[in-house]
């Protein structure tokens, strides 16, 4: 055997007895951290939040943040999905009157006081801010903080889910944003309008017109979430890209369409990311904004 020989397989036999008991002890350690509480709730987060929730519709977050809540004494009534109502179900009709509509200034802005809840870290609250801030380039509608005589206000906060009452309520009135759950800028923009006074697509007066309901898909106690609703849609035409229409599966029992597009039934719904140019033209003349 030549000196060359020799000298490679020395160095293999040497590179074998320590380099590989290296990698070996690097895999146990990597293992042992992937095994651990805390490396497999966090591998998990960022699955779900920055890889799967995210590209969920405004529906899918909504009923899976939503679920089994309302159902309890000391809690809101939720009808529709995401609509919190006190008193009966006559607080769930759409906004079409003076009396739950936010006022009017004469400079002919709407000003809707909030307050956001500190329990929210810094960069959730941003997320709200962002949400509430994009009003304001598109309609008159400017929120702003609660000042200390504003009695009609939103309190926004983590609760059980992601709701909403239709419109101006009077006195403290909870938005409920539960993190990081609900915290989708489409998801506040949703939550916004209905504070506001909008309903929800797919409840539209006029809605057999352009989406067939299939009951039979439907969880029997989430049918209630699909009645239609006696709507003022201020001469808009329906809208499939609406931020406030609910996607096709939405409370599916059997993972089949609950809703399908008509005449259509390949069009997209309930995809929408932000407020549709219809959405913003509704605000706009619900409130009369110049």
């Amino acid at each position: 055997m030549s000196p060359a020989v020799v000298i490679t397989l020395t160095f293999t036999l040497l590179c074998v007895a320590h380099c590989y008991p290296s990698v070996r002890m690097f895999s146990r350690t990597v293992a042992k951290k992937e095994g651990s509480q805390d490396f497999e709730h966090t591998h998990h987060l960022k699955l779900n939040n920055s890889f799967e929730e995210e590209e969920l519709s405004v529906s899918a977050i909504i009923e899976k943040a939503n679920r089994n809540i309302g159902q309890k004494l000391d809690k809101p009534l939720i009808v529709f999905g995401d609509i919190a109502v006190t008193g009966g179900l006559h607080n769930a009709d759409p906004c079409t009157s003076k009396k739950c509509k936010w006022v009017k200034s004469p400079n002919g802005k709407v000003y809707v006081p909030y307050e956001i809840s500190k329990m929210y870290s810094p960069n959730e609250r941003y997320k709200i801010e962002e949400g509430l801030k994009s009003f304001t380039t598109s309609t008159c509608i400017r929120f702003r903080p609660r000042k200390e005589d504003d009695k009609d206000y939103l309190y926004i906060k983590s609760h059980d889910g992601c709701f909403s009452s239709i419109g101006r309520q009077g006195g403290l009135q909870l938005l409920s944003l539960k993190e990081p759950s609900c915290l989708h800028h489409h998801v506040i923009q949703h939550e916004l309008l209905h504070a506001l006074g909008f309903h929800h697509e797919h409840v539209r007066s006029d809605r057999d017109k352009h989406i067939e309901i299939h009951f039979e898909n439907i969880e029997p106690d989430e049918q209630h979430n699909f009645k239609k609703v006696n709507t003022n849609n201020l001469e808009t035409p329906y809208d499939y890209n609406s931020v406030m229409q609910y996607g096709r599966y939405a409370f599916s029992k059997n993972k089949k369409p609950t809703m399908i597009p008509i005449p259509d039934a390949n069009v997209e719904i309930g995809k929408a990311k932000k407020m549709s140019p219809n959405d913003i033209l509704r605000v706009n003349r619900l409130y009369k904004c110049k």
